[in-house]
């Protein structure tokens, strides 16, 4: 029966990512956690997940040009290095999950406040940045060390929330790369997020915080129901889902951090 229910969660997340776009990460490690699994554990394994799910996402975008893999590389110099020192202090600084629960519990929350905020203010965020002369301003004109910068703040918040390498990635990538067009703000964000959420998890792998047979459940339920949520995205009212969406993803974000 739990296998059941592990495929079921999978598909729903799956169904809801396919509709509204929002990443898996801000829905899975919730319902893993309200599912009863550690939080280390929630976390860990939707890493992995994540990685598995968005690497087809890869493919597509890389086949339509909608990549910019310089971006993906500044990104990736930040990234993927945090993300690594942060797994490792992890394993050095603390003795066990138990001590380092509460930075992950309040991390997940922070990143998922945020994550629902972009949702809520998307289309003014992208509105407002299709204004700005690039020369204007001074995070514009040292915009590859920036994305440096924030690639090294998404490797430790995603190391810690599993959160944050979706649509907050994707909001760095509007705020730096303003006439930077949609669909390759949409493939540069999952490019990069492919080996960070992949290094992430093979952290937290090696702290213990993988569970294979629920990540095997997860995807044999998300796979098939992304791509026919995609489908049937097409037709439903997105600026209805994700509103509705982003306000569930802002209360589970409160209770995490404060309560």
């Amino acid at each position: 029966m739990d296998i059941i229910l592990y495929i079921l969660a999978g598909a729903a997340v799956g169904l809801a990512v396919g509709l509204t776009g929002v990443g898996g990460g801000s829905l899975m490690t919730p319902l893993l956690i309200l599912f009863g699994f550690p939080y280390n554990i929630a976390i860990g394994t939707d890493l992995l997940y994540a990685a598995a799910t968005k690497a087809g996402g890869v493919v597509a975008h890389r086949r339509a040009g909608n990549i910019r893999w310089d971006l993906v590389g500044w990104l990736a110099a930040g990234s993927i290095p945090a993300a690594i020192v942060t797994a490792a202090l992890l394993k050095s600084v603390f003795t066990g999950a138990d001590e380092y629960k509460p930075l992950l519990t309040t991390s997940l929350g922070v990143m998922l406040i945020l994550t629902s905020a972009v949702l809520l203010f998307k289309s003014r965020i992208t509105a407002n940045c299709q204004q700005i002369d690039p020369n204007s301003r001074w995070i514009n004109r040292h915009a590859r060390p920036v994305t440096v910068l924030s690639g090294a703040l998404l490797g430790v918040f995603v190391t810690l929330s599993s959160v944050g390498a979706g649509a907050f990635c994707a909001a760095l990538l509007l705020v730096l790369y303003p006439h930077l067009p949609a669909l390759k703000v949409v493939g540069t964000d999952i490019a990069h997020a492919v080996p960070l959420t992949l290094i992430a998890g093979l952290g937290h792998l090696l702290l213990g915080n993988v569970d294979f047979m629920l990540l095997g459940c997860l995807l044999i339920g998300s796979l098939p129901a992304i791509h026919y949520g995609t489908r049937l995205g097409s037709r439903l009212p997105n600026q209805v889902l994700q509103p509705v969406l982003a306000t569930l993803l802002m209360m589970l974000g409160v209770k995490f951090a404060f309560f």
